[in-house]
Formats: C-alpha cells, structure tokens, sequence
C-alpha cells in the first residue's frame, strides 16, 4: 500500500511526451537539407551571377556601341575570369565551366554569322532541349531533377524503388522545371525572330533568374513534403561494418 506521506506518482496526458515537437523538428531538419542541396547543385548567389553577367555584359556593350567582336570577347573574358577565380580559390568549377562553354558556343556561332542575335541561339536551344527533357523523363518515370539531385542527397536511385513518395516529388519538380523553360522559350524565340539584338539581349538577361528561382522554389515545396532520402552511402559503409565484424 502506497504511503499517506508519499502518494504514487501517477502519469497525465500532459505529462505523456508529446511526439508533435519531434515530428517539427524531422520536418525542419529534411527542409534545412533540402535548402542546402539546392544551394549545391545549382550554384547559389554566386552560380546566378556567373550565369547573367556575361550575357548582361554582351548586350551592355552592344547597346552602346553595336560592336559585335568588342561585345563577344568582353562576354567570354569575364567568363575566363570567373573560373580563373574559383580555381585560385579552389572552389568547385562545374556552374563557372558550364558558363564558359555556353558563352563560347554563342560567341563562335555569331561570329560564323554574323548576327549579333546568334549568340543567344545556343543557349536558347539549350534551354529548350532542356525544358523537354525534363517532361519527357518525367512521362518515361525516371525524372530528370531526381537524376541531378539524387547524388546530392546521397540516395542515388533508392527514390525510384524504395522512397515512391520522393519518385513523386521528383516527378512534379520535374514537369515544373520543364513546363517553366517552355514558357520561357515561347517569349525568347519570336524575339529572335522580331526583335533587334539589343531587345532580345534585355529581355533575356531578365528572364535569366526569376523563371530559375521559381523552378527551384517549386523543387524545394515538393522535396520538403516529402519523405526524406534514403542515404545508400550509409547503409554501405553499415554492411561494411557488419561483415567486418563477422569475419573479425
């Protein structure tokens, strides 16, 4: 019999842990992940400035002056620049590689031309193969953003077996980044047709980074929703673990 002096303790609802604090807290770590994995693959503030400024560059001096050859190598200088400077600071080259290439490719085929307008046609091109690609993998289930990000996350395929929540996410990410590009291709190209140089150049510079952060907004909505990635890299080095212990 419990003592007078020292009743039993008894256990109330509120007293029970309550399990919403914890369920907040695995939400906000998946989206604090998700932010930074974003922020990785597609370059951040810096990937964003090294993506406008030599196309900005381009149309600036061609504006003023309508000098394509000045115009072009000015583009491609500051591009050279920009990876010269993440090499010295040893930081990752791919989003400053990947703009030295595209604005190569436009000075290379406007001088072939001519056209001052034909340096935005690559990139214009890419874009739009780029919008397909993103619906057509999402139709054939194997969606594009996945492919990208999957690596990031240190899931790699899993999503597409084991994790169909995120295969779902991946999916809608991916029919928005494509149907986002084409929507920007349909302003872009009558441009190149009716518009003069300096025209398509402003208009292009300033539809460089809205339609990308929408895009990347939408891809973090969808992956903060759902569930979070399946780390293959951890589950390895598990088994690794395991079978050494056996054998040892």
């Amino acid at each position: 019999m419990a003592s007078v002096d020292k009743p039993t303790p008894t256990t109330t609802n509120s007293d029970a842990q309550d399990p919403a604090p914890a369920a907040a807290s695995a939400r906000d770590d998946v989206k604090t992940v998700t932010e930074a994995a974003l922020f990785e693959a597609f370059g951040g503030v810096r990937g964003m400035v090294e993506t406008v400024l030599p196309g900005l560059l381009f149309v600036s001096i061609y504006t003023v002056n309508k000098d394509l050859h000045l115009s072009a190598i000015a583009a491609l200088a500051v591009s050279l620049v920009m990876v010269a400077v993440r090499l010295v600071r040893k930081d990752t080259v791919k989003h400053a590689f990947s703009g030295v290439f595209g604005v190569a490719f436009g000075v290379v085929f406007a001088m072939m031309t001519g056209n001052a307008k034909d340096f935005y046609l690559p990139g214009m091109l890419y874009t739009l193969g780029l919008a397909l690609a993103y619906i057509v993998t999402a139709i054939a289930g194997v969606p594009l953003i996945g492919l990208i990000l999957g690596p990031v996350f240190k899931e790699n395929l899993s999503w597409r077996t084991r994790n169909p929540g995120r295969k779902k996410a991946y999916t809608k990410a991916s029919w928005a980044w494509g149907l986002i590009l084409l929507g920007k291709c349909a302003i872009l190209f009558p441009l190149y047709w009716w518009a003069d140089t300096t025209q398509l150049g402003w208009v292009l510079v300033t539809l460089k980074i809205p339609p990308f952060l929408l895009a990347v907004y939408l891809t973090w909505v969808f992956l903060a929703k759902a569930p979070p990635p399946i780390d293959v890299f951890a589950e390895m080095e598990a088994e690794e673990r395991r079978k050494a212990s056996e054998t040892g």
